[in-house]
Order: C-alpha cells, then structure tokens, then sequence
C-alpha cells in the first residue's frame, strides 16, 4: 500500500513538471513575447530592450524556465507585465475569491447530488427519478451562461431578489460578496450536482443488482440494512473520482462564469490578462490551475485507495 500511494505521489510530481513545461514552452512559441504584447506600437528601441532586461526575457529559454519553475515553487510567480506588479499578490485575493465561490457551491452541491443520485437510483423509473433525471439532463446540457442568464432575467430583472452581476471589489472581505455571490454558486452548484448525481445513480442501481446485496436479501437482511450496510458504501466509492473532478473544474472552469456575472476570481482575471496581453499573468494562472486538478485528482485517488477495502487486501497480499 505505501508503494502504491508514493508511486501515485510521484506521478502526481512528474505530471505537474510537464504540465509547467507545456505551459512555459506554449508561451514561449506565441509570436512576439509580453514585452512586445504589452507595448504593441511602442515595441522598438530602448523602450523594447529595457522592457526585456527587466523581465529576463533576453537570456535563453530553458535558463528563463528553471528560474521560472523553482521560483513558483518558493511562491515567487514573477511580475506581471502590465503594472511590473507581483503576481503572487494580483492572484492571491482572486484565488480567494475563487476558492469562496467553488467551497460555497461545493457545501451545497455535493450533499445534494449524493442525496438525489440514491434517491434516484433506489426509485428507479418511479416519478421521483423520471423528475431528478429530467432536471438532471436539462443541467447537463443547456450551457452555463444560458443558465446564469435566464437565472439573472428571472431573480434579479423581474423578481428583484439578489444581484445580477457582482460590484464587490476583489480585496473586499468574503462577508462582503453575500447576497451578490448567490446566482454563480446556484449555477455552478447546478452543473456539478448534475455530473455527480448520475454516477451515484448509476453506482447505487449497480450496486443494488450485485451478488452480495443479492445474497444479503435473500438471506432475509432488511432492505434499508442492506442499502446502508453493504450498497452505499460500495456505491460511493466511484463517486469519489467525479468529485474530485468536479472539484478541479470548479477551482479551473469557472471562466465563463465569473464573466457573466462580473465576479473578481482568478477564471475573470485570466480573461482580463488575455485582454491585455499579460502573458506571465496568464501563463502563472494556467500553473496554477493546472496544479490544483493534479493534486486534487492525486488525493481523490488516494482516499479511493484507502477507503476501498479489496484494494487494502490486494495489497496486503502482496
């Protein structure tokens, strides 16, 4: 088992190692570089050369990438280009931000989405599932800002309950942001409660069919033991995966919402920096999101490691 997990953790480390090398060498090929971005006409002369000897942009690339890499792995992620301000400090309220967004979508969509899939799974084909599967298949494919924007039209345009759009600046404290944070953690709950939902659903009916629920029934076991006891917790296990994705996506994916509703997140500022052509901006973001998915997916599968109780006995056997 432990060879297994520190064979997961290194893979885990190589994966975030080309993930920042394809990052820095899909920067590296973009035609010009962020002095030549950031000062479009002006980019010639003095002006160009002192531009790049400030960022370090004439000395080689793969001397630019090592210096790059163990830098960010102090924390250190560089100047931006726009304003020659640290990065580390631009990302960190936005980050913030983000993780407030994801954490409250989170709290609300998980519990839910398990909740639902069981109740799904163990009505099947009864009203209540038809209903959950239909809302299920409508999240799943009306695009996200469809779903914010007719969720604007509706409680903010007609209702006049919560905020359309998010005024709160990004330094502002977490508290501040409630009620205007409401509609983006209803949409992005919506889309990971979908996802979520239809594993489960599909774990629990698979589970509720095999041999040792079976057997248990058949051996008079009462149906909610059996459920409790011996199918949920084999149900829920692949459930772990689609969460932690969905997870990763929230903290990476959240692009297209913090955009409809003006929320100051880091998916909004790499807009902002596309924008502007701020490529270290960009290209730190990218880093970052990149590694979360990594490390979110790596501790998913070890919990599954360790919450499986075959995988702990193969192992032993070993």
């Amino acid at each position: 088992m432990l060879r297994l997990i520190l064979r997961r953790i290194a893979l885990g480390l190589i994966t975030v190692v080309l993930v920042s090398v394809i990052i820095f060498a899909g920067v590296e090929i973009l035609p010009g570089d962020a002095c030549t971005a950031f000062l479009e006409r002006e980019a010639q002369g003095k002006l160009l050369e002192n531009c790049r000897n400030e960022l370090g942009l004439n000395r080689p690339a793969i001397t630019r990438y090592t210096d790059w890499a163990s830098d960010a792995l102090r924390g250190d992620l560089g100047l931006s280009a726009k304003g020659k301000k640290s990065i580390a400090v631009l990302v960190g309220d936005r980050l913030k931000n983000t993780l407030l967004l994801a954490a409250c979508a989170m709290l609300v969509g998980i519990p839910l989405a398990l909740f639902l899939g069981v109740v799904a799974a163990l009505w099947r084909d009864k009203p209540a599932d038809i209903v959950i599967s239909s809302l299920t298949i409508f999240a799943m494919t009306i695009p996200e800002f469809v779903t914010a924007t007719l969720l604007i039209l509706v409680f903010s345009v007609w209702l006049g309950w919560v905020p359309g759009i998010v005024l709160t600046s990004a330094s502002a404290p977490v508290s501040e942001f409630f009620p205007e944070i409401l509609l983006p953690m209803t949409v992005l709950a919506m889309v990971m409660m979908a996802h979520i939902l239809r594993t489960v659903r599909s774990s629990v009916i698979e589970a509720m069919a095999s041999d040792y629920a079976q057997m248990a029934t058949l051996k008079g076991v009462p149906y909610w033991q059996v459920v409790f006891r011996h199918v949920l917790p084999n149900a829920l296990l692949p459930a772990i995966n689609v969460v932690a994705l969905t997870i990763a996506w929230l903290l990476g994916g959240v692009v297209v919402i913090e955009t409809v509703f003006n929320y100051p997140g880091m998916g909004r500022m790499m807009i902002d920096s596309i924008s502007d052509r701020d490529l270290p901006v960009t290209q730190a973001i990218a880093l970052i999101i990149a590694s979360v998915y990594v490390c979110v997916n790596l501790l998913a599968d070890l919990f599954t490691m360790l919450a499986n109780p075959r995988l702990r006995t193969a192992q032993l056997r070993q």
